[in-house]
């Protein structure tokens, strides 16, 4: 009971500052969290770019997030169906179907417009509720050189942002698509020099081409990816990484994990159990937002990670004499 009188004891910003504390360490392997946003991507660049680090590993789940792209601005999500030629048709008549969704609803619907290769086939709108739209394609598959959603009325208002979400292009039943490594995001007019290409499937692949994309040397970033779950992420996480550092067997003379705010004590806890007593582990914590999602302030926020802090103590017993 050690734990929660030490925890009872502090208050507000005291509280917060021993959730969020940093406890850095000599090290030569670097793990950013993969769920980390952009803004603390940007803060971390100088310890990214620090040739301490012999390895910069990016951690995480597979994530329910990335099931759909996000359509942000107006523009062409390009799909590039090049394994078509492979397939043996029997018929030149096909249905093609995008599956898709809306952030809003009502009238603040979605609209989009569907092309094979050069010709507008179809536009439709898309409601919060994903579904398939379709379109009947008369020719042989391999005539196909690509396949495009044009997202057209983007807005932002006092009722919020609408976005386009697509998840994968299907042809009779049969032969699927997904967006993830198979299309590029052209924003504004195709073939234009503002170009996203979907070339991952799980948020530590997205950080990886981020910080490669930042001049680092990708032969020192990899990503690692547990199991997708709803709960735990971050032992699963935790778990994924010791798997890769007991697989790979790298030098370590010390591991530094990066997270954000309030979650950083409870990021600590979990590697230090999970690594063991073999490793000498610290954390960086960024600035981060401290308040809960159901709250304003910032004693609800810490109150529920102080909540998780004592949940993750219990589930992390077994680890205890790694």
């Amino acid at each position: 009971m050690i734990l929660l009188s030490a925890l009872y004891v502090r208050s507000g910003s005291n509280l917060s500052r021993f959730l969020s504390d940093s406890h850095e360490v000599d090290a030569n392997i670097l793990i950013i969290e993969g769920w980390l946003p952009d803004a603390a991507i940007e803060m971390i660049k100088s310890e990214v770019r620090n040739d301490k680090y012999d390895l910069i590993l990016t951690a995480g789940i597979q994530s329910a997030e990335l099931d759909f792209c996000m359509v942000a601005m107006n523009g062409y999500l390009i799909f590039y169906p090049t394994f078509l030629d492979t397939i043996r048709e029997y018929t030149e008549s096909h249905l093609i179907e995008v599956t898709a969704r809306s952030k809003m609803g009502g009238i603040y619907k979605s609209h989009f417009n569907f092309f094979v290769n050069d010709s507008l086939v179809g536009d439709f709108n898309a409601d919060e509720k994903p579904q398939k739209f379709g379109i009947h394609w008369n020719g042989p598959l391999t005539d196909i050189d690509s396949i495009a959603v044009q997202f057209t009325n983007d807005m932002v208002d006092e009722n919020g942002d609408r976005n386009l979400y697509v998840k994968e292009i299907t042809i009779d039943n049969q032969i699927i698509i997904p967006y993830q490594y198979n299309s590029v995001f052209d924003i504004g007019l195709i073939g234009g020099t503002d170009r996203i290409v979907n070339d991952y499937g799980s948020q530590p692949q997205v950080i990886r081409n981020k910080l490669i994309a930042g001049s680092i040397d990708s032969s020192r970033v990899v990503a690692i990816t547990g199991k997708r779950t709803d709960i735990n992420r971050t032992l699963v996480s935790a778990l994924a990484v010791r798997k890769w550092l007991r697989s790979t067997n790298p030098d370590v003379a010390g591991i530094n994990v990066v997270s954000m705010g309030i979650h950083s004590r409870r990021t600590w806890l979990t590697y230090r159990r999970v690594l063991g007593k073999s490793f000498n582990t610290g954390i960086i914590s960024l600035p981060g937002d401290a308040t809960a999602e159901n709250g304003n302030s910032e004693v609800p926020g810490t109150l529920v990670e102080t909540l998780d802090l004592v949940y993750y103590h219990i589930i992390l017993l077994p680890y205890m004499f790694n």
